[in-house]
């Protein structure tokens, strides 16, 4: 019987004759087993470990002798470039008995990569863009052909890629770097799907580059953040992330569209702006990461229909008004000069993908992409909070899909103190409910703010303003606490017991932090800011309702959290805020940001690009403009958490005190008039 070998950890198993490379019995298995350099031992890519001894779990006792001997080609290669310790290359070692063989991480393809930013979730590697090592005939003026014949030539012979195309913008680098490496030269070649024909879009010397990489980016309409990520591995090497500089232009979608509008060129300035923005960010990330930008291939775009538009460079204008046309809702595949982004190499691969709706755009399908709620059994609510929330509602039967303009007040904008996220910003509050005195947490320090050595802890920092996360804590502590009504007005100190309460003009603020006396920030939580809390919140609510009347149901058995901040808020202060519908605390969850995470597994996987392509026609959905029930809906949302919904679950985990602060009488007279 022919030995049996044991791959690790992926637990495929096989029998081979003896003398079969383990690379070769690797294939044979379709276990995740790199190599660029053909099986000729000298790209190193295919290191793996033999495990010898007794293997119950098996059944396997694997001798010494269960592998070749140690060659000449690993020697040298060992003496050149080293290996760890007890490594082989699988090209060289060749079964001679029963093994267990282990494929560390980095020789690894398509092994399953789990990345703390992409919340937990399993990439099965499928780049688009690979490398391979080949040796180039050279020129001969008796058989004339172009070095770009002959790199093709080189793939076909080499690596059985048929029919492959030439960058143009490689044609003027090809020569030189073909001689400088004495015709064995690395290319990386894109293949975005089955059907297009590869083309190489980078060349490089010998064996210089052994990884390239690409960039995931969730373009959003306050923060554009990056994530540089190994097209190998699918390892984040960096993230990263800037403000739109098109706040300048409109801190909402709208506002962006009625500058179009209003001023010819506007939508050109604002494409301008944000490609710039891009370019800024890709130099920054890759100079954090080590890595020089030429090796950056591939990036992927998610972003909201406005986005979408304005990073095209096509007027959104028609995303202003009914019906909501968009240019295009099909996902593209376009290069780096196309969008004119200059941090990229020319011939840099970019893919956008697909929009669901006018105002459903590209980062809603990448989080359903990233949630799948199309798989769950039970009805899931994903939540994608931002300056424009995007809401999906679904199970296996059915998923719908609207979008709704929250503003940009969960970011910390339109906050009388808010900011954005950065070390000294208040990101977490708790107010004792019978002494009304705050404790906090600021970005940067895990101390609160009543631990002694807080104020050592944050001297660097300093206590420098209030985050979307911190904003929306401090608005459902207020209302727990007494210090605000379900209306949303603030109590006066009389009315509340907390000198704290201060006036305001004709309404009143509530002091969580005072630094005056230091030069620093007093930092309040004022009438406006609820306000503006309310009406983000409101429009979430809707907008989730909105879905809910679709399927027929009051109740959902899940709740996602997700967006830049969903990680970062408890689902019990989102639930007393009447962000989101009432449902057991237990299943309401967070799953960062799942916009970003969707945006990696496209750049990783051109089998999800296909799955998000073909779903996006399957998906529902609700256009909450024109949907008559969404004042209705948005006008009870207002209340804290809400005017007509119950709440009964999350009156089983807080009390909400029974307060009114409308005729300016004391709190008891409130509750009084509110039991009659």
């Amino acid at each position: 019987m022919d030995p049996l070998v044991i791959f690790t950890p992926s637990g495929k198993r096989g029998r081979f004759a003896v003398g079969t490379p383990i690379l070769t019995a690797a294939r044979q298995l379709g276990v995740d087993l790199d190599s660029v350099c053909g099986g000729r031992g000298i790209c190193s890519k295919c290191q793996i470990t033999p495990s010898f001894g007794d293997f119950p779990k098996h059944g396997l006792m694997v001798e010494d002798d269960a592998l070749s001997d140690w060659n000449a080609v690993e020697q040298r290669y060992q003496d050149k470039r080293g290996l760890t310790p007890g490594r082989r290359l699988g090209c060289q070692a060749t079964i001679q008995g029963d093994i267990i063989i282990d494929v560390p991480p980095e020789s690894q393809v398509h092994k399953q990569v789990i990345r703390k930013a992409a919340s937990d979730r399993a990439i099965d590697m499928d780049p688009a863009t690979k490398l391979y090592l080949i040796d180039v005939e050279q020129p001969d003026m008796h058989e004339p052909s172009g070095d770009a014949e002959r790199v093709c030539k080189a793939l076909r012979e080499q690596w059985g890629l048929e029919n492959v195309q030439i960058s143009f913008d490689l044609m003027t680098s090809l020569q030189p770097v073909s001689r400088k490496s004495d015709w064995r030269i690395t290319v990386a070649v894109f293949q975005g799907d089955q059907a297009q024909a590869p083309r190489v879009i980078a060349a490089f010397p010998g064996m210089d580059v052994q990884e390239v990489y690409g960039l995931a980016i969730d373009l959003g309409s306050t923060t554009v953040a990056a994530h540089l990520t190994s097209l190998s591995t699918g390892a984040v090497l960096a993230s990263s992330g800037v403000m739109n500089p098109q706040i300048r232009f409109g801190e909402d979608l709208m506002s962006r569209v009625s500058y179009a509008m209003m001023n010819p060129g506007g939508d050109q300035e604002m494409t301008r702006a944000v490609r710039e923005a891009i370019d800024q960010l890709t130099h920054e990330i890759a100079k954090e990461a080590g890595v020089e930008t030429t090796r950056i291939l591939e990036t992927v775009f998610v972003c909201n229909p406005v986005m979408h538009h304005l990073l095209l460079g096509i007027d959104p204008v028609e995303l202003g008004q009914a019906p909501f046309a968009l240019a295009t809702s099909e996902a593209l595949n376009i290069s780096a000069r196309d969008l004119g982004l200059t941090a990229l190499p020319t011939s840099a691969q970019i893919y956008v993908l697909p929009c669901i709706a006018g105002h459903v755009g590209a980062d809603a399908a990448a989080v359903a992409l990233s949630e799948q709620p199309g798989q769950a059994d039970d009805l899931t609510l994903i939540v994608d909070v931002g300056t424009n929330a995007e809401i999906l509602l679904g199970d296996k039967t059915q998923v719908l899909a609207c979008s709704s303009p929250t503003g940009p007040a969960f970011e910390g904008a339109q906050i009388s103190s808010g900011q954005r996220a950065a070390p000294g910003a208040i990101e977490a509050i708790r107010i004792d409910p019978v002494t009304k005195e705050p404790r906090f947490r600021v970005i940067g320090c895990d101390l609160w703010s009543d631990d002694p050595d807080f104020t050592t802890r944050t001297a660097q920092s300093g206590i420098t303003g209030i985050c979307g996360s911190g904003i929306i804590e401090a608005v459902a502590e207020m209302r727990i606490a007494g210090l605000v009504d379900p209306g949303g007005l603030v109590g006066s100190a009389e009315q509340t017991g907390t000198p704290r309460c201060i006036p305001q003009g004709r309404t009143h603020e509530y002091v969580i932090y005072d630094g005056s006396a230091e030069d620093g920030p007093r930092i309040t939580v004022t009438q406006g800011d609820i306000r503006a809390i309310q009406l983000a919140k409101s429009a979430l609510y809707a907008g989730a309702r909105l879905l809910m009347d679709e399927r027929g149901v009051d109740k959902v058995a899940h709740v996602v959290l997700a967006g830049a901040f969903g990680a970062h808020i408890s689902p019990l202060h989102a639930m007393v805020l009447g962000m989101i519908p009432d449902a057991p605390l237990d299943r309401v969850t967070s799953a960062g940001n799942a916009a970003g995470t969707g945006a990696r597994i496209a750049l990783c996987s051109r089998k999800a690009r296909r799955q998000i392509e073909a779903q996006v026609h399957e998906i529902t959905k609700i256009e909450t403009a024109i949907e008559p029930k969404f004042q209705e809906h948005f006008v009870n949302a207002n209340a804290i958490p809400h005017a007509t919904d119950p709440f009964p679950e999350l009156l089983k985990n807080v009390t909400l005190p029974d307060v009114s602060f409308n005729t300016g009488g004391d709190a008891k007279a409130g509750r009084r008039r509110r039991r009659r």
